[in-house]
């Protein structure tokens, strides 16, 4: 008897674990990235080395951006540039896409923050979120259930908000 209830309460500790690992959301797993821009293919794309010396190329998660051919796709990459050339950014990821390039929350210093230069800044900027706010990219509404409830909000607000601006693309 008591064996049997061992194996009992062993099975409903596995069955209570893998419930709770289903349940936790995939972005507390995300993976983290840090390296220096050293390239931008256009608004939603971005080249960086890590420390080791290894490039990484990088398309900014829940955001679209024109392509070079396009409207106000060379103010994107140019806008862009202003926020990360040459910069270190921590990139916060899960996936690849098919092209094989990391998806993923692109973080950046604030601009002109000295004490950010000296410390890690406890307030990163997020790089995508820039974009629309700009008006210079679209919520990628496609892949928004791959973002957290929080980001989704932001980026839907922040397209809202340069519409009724018509900033950008607006």
């Amino acid at each position: 008897m008591r064996t049997h209830n061992n194996a009992i309460v062993r099975q409903m500790k596995q069955a209570l674990i893998i419930l709770c690992l289903t349940l936790i959301p995939s972005f507390i797993w995300a993976k983290t990235l840090k390296g220096r821009t050293v390239k931008i293919a256009d608004g939603d794309t971005v080249t960086i080395v890590d420390d080791s010396g290894y490039i990484h190329r990088i398309r900014l998660a829940g955001i679209d951006a024109p392509e070079k051919d396009q409207p106000y796709g060379d103010v994107s990459k140019e806008n862009l540039i202003g926020l990360v050339s040459g910069k270190t950014v921590i990139i916060e990821y899960e996936k690849r896409d098919k092209y094989k390039r990391i998806v993923g929350k692109v973080l950046v210093d604030p601009p002109g923050d000295v004490f950010c230069m000296t410390l890690d800044c406890v307030k990163k900027v997020d790089v995508g979120l820039e974009q629309i706010k700009a008006g210079l990219a679209w919520h990628y509404e496609y892949y928004q259930m791959e973002q957290s409830e929080e980001d989704r909000r932001l980026y839907s607000e922040a397209e809202q908000e340069a519409r009724i601006k018509k900033m950008g693309l607006w």
